[in-house]
């Protein structure tokens, strides 16, 4: 499942980190090629922040094909990191329900994929029933505001001037092209020997992870192309509706102190390099 409340970011210009985010319930995570930095609002109103080099860097791998989903994998254990520095950090899906609901969708999702519609028809509910959790996550809480905080942050730094809460780099955007290619993965698995199908449908989820990122990086790159513009409809809706909202100066406080300090940490002078890659990891 891919979480809405992420950035996956490309390089904007020549002089600019690419980075990536992603929204807590209490801070923003910004995270570029070799570090991360998380910024949260404590109990008592304070402001807390935590810095490092990331634990997994699929930056480091070269081969196109593996680095790909690597792009995606790396957030987890991040995670686990930004926990162990930041014991008050709450991640999305920690709030109560969340849990329920994610094991509510999984079954859901199972039972679509061995259901006898056609591939399409089964990635589209599969696809709509994924978001349950994240609307569980969504509903009554900051996260949508740390959310718009996190996009306006990162998009107001990538172009030089005060931007809205909506990213053209949301990890919303990846909807489409995962659809397609989970549509497309599984349509081929199923004409696998049926002693092979479980190895056939795992190398198939694996692929179309690999593939809809490489379409995304494409949509990214040719924003007016009409197809990109379709695919990446279904993201700015979600952005427009759903898990994007206004954040206070409080909350783009916290933005702003995560995104400096992952900046610091990626400068020349820092040990970030001496040029950015030209793939920024997702979030």
């Amino acid at each position: 499942m891919v979480s809405p409340v992420s950035t996956y970011t490309w390089r904007v210009t020549e002089s600019h980190i690419p980075l990536g985010g992603m929204a807590l319930a209490n801070g923003v995570l910004v995270h570029g090629p070799r570090h991360w930095a998380c910024a949260i609002r404590t109990k008592d109103g304070g402001l807390e922040v935590a810095s490092g080099e990331k634990p997994l860097k699929a930056v480091d791998v070269e081969n196109r094909l593996v680095r790909a989903p690597l792009r995606v994998a790396e957030i987890f254990p991040l995670l686990a990191e930004v926990r162990r520095r930041l014991p008050e950090a709450v991640l999305p899906f920690q709030r109560p329900g969340v849990a329920g609901a994610m094991a509510g969708s999984m079954v859901a999702m199972r039972a679509l994929r061995r259901s006898r519609l056609s591939p399409l028809a089964r990635e589209s509910l599969a696809a709509f029933v994924s978001l349950g959790p994240a609307v569980v996550a969504l509903r009554g809480s900051a996260l949508a505001e740390y959310h718009g905080a996190e996009h306006i942050s990162i998009g107001s730094y990538e172009h030089g001037e005060p931007r809205t809460r909506e990213h053209e780099r949301c990890g919303t955007h990846l909807i489409g092209p995962l659809l397609a290619t989970s549509a497309a993965g599984s349509a081929l698995a199923s004409r696998a020997p049926e002693h092979l199908r479980p190895v056939a449908r795992l190398a198939a989820g694996v692929g179309a992870l690999a593939a809809a990122v490489e379409v995304f990086t494409w949509m990214v790159a040719n924003p007016r192309n009409p197809f990109a513009r379709a695919l990446a409809r279904p993201g700015h809706e979600l952005q427009q509706r759903l898990v994007t909202a206004e954040p206070s100066d409080e909350q783009l406080e916290v933005a702003n102190a995560a995104l400096a300090e992952c900046l610091r940490l990626e400068s020349a002078a820092n040990g970030g390099g001496d040029q950015a890659p030209e793939e920024a990891p997702p979030a």
